[in-house]
Parts: structure tokens; C-alpha cells; sequence
């Protein structure tokens, strides 16, 4: 019954999804295949989580696990079921707890062979242009050399889901998937991270 129900609402949000954004999907880097991978887009809305998985095609989506910040996505009942039996979401912190790694929830993700949806600014952005990366991306890139890394960005959905609003509204929207790119060997991790976060940035007027 539970697992009927997650279906249903799955279908359910699929549907609305199309009708409120389009969800178009653009693979203009690489095509759409099931092998593991971590996908990495710019972040300017809580609707970015919903409108990537809405993107991925059926045989993809039921192997990625978007990222999905506990605090906000726990605040309710009904936010962490959706996020735990719909999107199969990985909780992270976005504070620190002592000792605990704030990766280690994605590590354990990764070694199980799930691919991720992450967003490498950590917090939204008001901003045309991505925040600095943080270095999550970077470690994961290191302790994790041979899953592929595809740049992403999601077009228009903050207009879908303004800052501070409940209600959607229809607005086209898109994801633009690029060129996959690796960690080089000796690469800095900071020279890396601006490396993805142009690459994110580039797929914006294509």
C-alpha cells in the first residue's frame, strides 16, 4: 500500500511538474545513460530538487537520489515522506554537528552505486551567476575518481517558486545537461571548483 501510494504521488507530481514548467530535459553534453554518476546544477530555488529528478528520464531517475537539506525537508510529516518514499532523497546537515562528516550520508550513497543530484553552492543563490562552490564536490570527485561528473543547470524554476512564496506559478522551464568533466590529476581544489562551476555556467546560453 505504501509503495503504491509513492507511486501514485510520483505520477502525480510528474504530471504537475510538466504542466507548471515543461520539464524540458537538454542533453547537449552527453546523453541520457545509466551508469553512476553525480550531477551537479545551480541552485536558486527548493523547487530545483523536484524539477531535476522531473527531468531525468524514467531509467535514470529510479537510480539518482537528490540531496535534500534535513532540516527543511523534515520540517513536516508530509516533506519527509514525500522526500524519503518519492525522491529516495540522501539528508544532509547544513551545519556541522561535532565530529560528524557532512558527506558521509553521499559517501555512503556513492559506495552503495546510487548516482546523486547535488547542489555544489550548499544554499540558494539570488544571483545570475552560481555562488562559489563549496568543497563537497571536489572530495567527493577525489575519494570517488571513476563516477562521472555532468554539469547542470536548471533554467527559470526560481520564477516557478520565488523565495518566501508557497504557491506556483506556470513558468517554461528546462535543464541543460553539459559535457561531463573529471578531477586531473594534481588539480587544486579551488582551481577545480571554479573549473565546474563555469562549466555550469556556460550551459546557460546554450
Amino acid at each position: 500500500m505504501a509503495a503504491m501510494l509513492a507511486k501514485l504521488m510520483s505520477l502525480f507530481l510528474l504530471g504537475l511538474i510538466r504542466v507548471l514548467t515543461g520539464a524540458q530535459a537538454r542533453w547537449v553534453g552527453c546523453p541520457p545513460k545509466a551508469e553512476q554518476r553525480i550531477y551537479f546544477a545551480n541552485h536558486q530555488s527548493h523547487a530545483d530538487l523536484v524539477m531535476i529528478w522531473a527531468a531525468l528520464p524514467q531509467e535514470l531517475r529510479s537510480i539518482t537520489r537528490p540531496i535534500a537539506a534535513r532540516d527543511y525537508w523534515t520540517r513536516t510529516p508530509f516533506k519527509q515522506w514525500i522526500t524519503t518514499a518519492v525522491f529516495n532523497a540522501v539528508y544532509v546537515e547544513r551545519e556541522r554537528k561535532g565530529d560528524e562528516d557532512p558527506l558521509q550520508p553521499l559517501i555512503d550513497a556513492l559506495a552503495g552505486g546510487d548516482s546523486l543530484i547535488i547542489f555544489p553552492e550548499g544554499t540558494r543563490g539570488n544571483q545570475e551567476e552560481p555562488q562559489p562552490f563549496k568543497a563537497g564536490l571536489y572530495n567527493l570527485a577525489q575519494r570517488f575518481p571513476d563516477i562521472v561528473l555532468v554539469p547542470a543547470w536548471i533554467a527559470n524554476v526560481q520564477r516557478v517558486m520565488p523565495k518566501g512564496e508557497v504557491v506556483p506559478v506556470p513558468v517554461l522551464c528546462s535543464v541543460t545537461f553539459g559535457a561531463p568533466i573529471r578531477l586531473e590529476s594534481g588539480e587544486e581544489r579551488r582551481a577545480f571548483l571554479e573549473r565546474a562551476r563555469l562549466a555550469v555556467m556556460a550551459l546557460r546560453d546554450v
